[in-house]
């Protein structure tokens, strides 16, 4: 076995794992911690799949953020019965993974503040995100409203998890 690529090989499969796990992670917090809402329209569905997610972001990078949100939820919509909306999940959340990971990575200044603004871009990212993938299945440009209390209660609960939990992980990896 060549020694210089042992390294490298062993990087490229905790990465693997790490993503594998926080799939994981995602589905079974989305699938088994969940509400759904009894309101108009779609309703809206309450989880914990954020959570996950945003601590992939956080703590491993905007990839792993992309890939645990979007294949994680994707997978969970595919299974659980939302499968027209698995498309739209997997690139809005792939999203909000990715750029909450990305603002983790490259943004300046204090954890609690920069991970504040993650959310915050994440959030934005969900809500605007469904609305439209919600207008484009019902046809419909009231209907989605109905289904944004959820999405923001999401991320906001989502949002009061992870950000105090992520700067003490960070510390200790």
């Amino acid at each position: 076995m060549n020694s210089t690529l042992a390294p490298k090989q062993a990087v490229k499969t905790k990465i693997l794992v790490i993503n594998a796990l926080f799939i994981a992670l995602v589905f079974v917090s989305t699938m088994f911690i969940n509400i759904r809402l009894p309101i108009m329209g779609n309703g809206g569905l309450i989880h914990l799949g954020n959570v996950p997610l945003l601590i992939a972001a956080f703590l491993y990078g905007r990839k792993s953020g992309a890939i645990a949100g979007a294949v994680g939820m994707g997978l969970f919509d595919l299974i659980s019965g939302w499968t027209a909306w698995a498309p739209f999940t997997f690139v809005i959340v792939g999203t909000m993974g990715y750029l909450a990971g990305l603002i983790a990575e490259k943004l300046p200044g204090k954890k609690l503040y920069v991970y504040s603004m993650a959310v915050a871009v994440a959030l934005i990212i969900k809500v605007v995100g469904y609305y439209f993938a919600e207008v484009l299945l019902y046809s419909n440009w009231v209907l989605p409203f109905g289904s944004v209390p959820g999405n923001i209660m999401q991320v906001v609960i989502a949002g009061i998890i992870v950000i105090p939990l992520a700067a003490r992980l960070k510390r200790h990896l």
